[in-house]
C-alpha cells in the first residue's frame, strides 16, 4: 500500500500541531507486520509513530497552504460567534473542535474564546485551552506562510485585538 506523506514532509497532528515526518518504519506489532510514520512534533520535540494505515482515520493531514491564511484570519475577527452558556457544554464542543485537526475550527475555538474572556474570567482549564489553540494556530500559520513563530503570533494577536 503507497504511503500518503513521504518523509521530510510536514504535517499536522490535530491536538499536537505541526510535526515532521522523520521516517518510516516497518515494525513487528502483535505478530503483525505495520508500517508507521516517525513523526517529530516541533513544538515539544516528541516523537509519535502512527500506524500509516491510521494516518487518516486520526487526522493526520498537511499544513494549510499561504493562500488558506486569509480564511483564518476571517475566523478570528468574526463578531457573531455563538458562545454556550454551560461551561462543561461548551469546553466539550471546544475539545472536540480542536480535536478535529482543522485550522479553521481551531480558529473558531480561539475567537470564542477570545470573546468569553472579554466578558468573563476564564475558567483555568479554558485558559490552559486558549493558550494551546492560539499556539496550535500560530506554528501551522508560521509553516504555511514561511514566516518566524513570532511574527506568525504577531499576525494573530493584531487580528484577535482588531476584533
Amino acid at each position: 500500500m503507497p504511503h500518503i506523506f513521504r518523509v521530510g514532509k510536514k504535517v499536522v497532528y490535530p491536538a499536537h500541531g505541526v510535526a515532521l515526518i522523520e521516517a518510516i518504519e516497518e515494525k513487528v506489532v502483535s505478530g503483525c507486520r505495520q508500517s508507521f510514520y516517525i513523526l517529530r512534533v516541533l513544538g515539544n520535540d516528541t516523537t509519535i509513530m502512527i500506524p500509516t494505515h491510521n494516518a487518516t482515520r486520526v487526522g493526520l493531514r498537511e499544513v494549510i497552504g499561504p493562500s488558506e491564511i486569509p480564511r483564518v484570519m476571517e475566523i478570528l475577527r468574526r463578531k457573531d460567534v455563538e458562545i454556550s452558556p454551560n461551561w462543561n457544554r461548551r469546553f466539550k464542543d471546544n475539545s472536540e473542535r480542536i480535536k478535529s485537526g482543522s485550522l479553521y475550527e481551531m480558529a473558531l475555538v480561539l475567537r470564542k474564546l477570545v470573546v468569553l474572556q472579554k466578558e468573563r474570567h476564564l475558567s483555568f482549564g479554558e485558559k490552559k485551552m486558549l493558550e494551546n489553540v492560539r499556539q496550535l494556530i500560530v506554528s501551522e500559520i508560521a509553516i504555511a506562510a514561511g514566516i518566524d513563530p513570532r511574527e506568525a503570533d504577531g499576525m494573530v494577536e493584531k487580528t484577535i485585538a482588531t476584533a
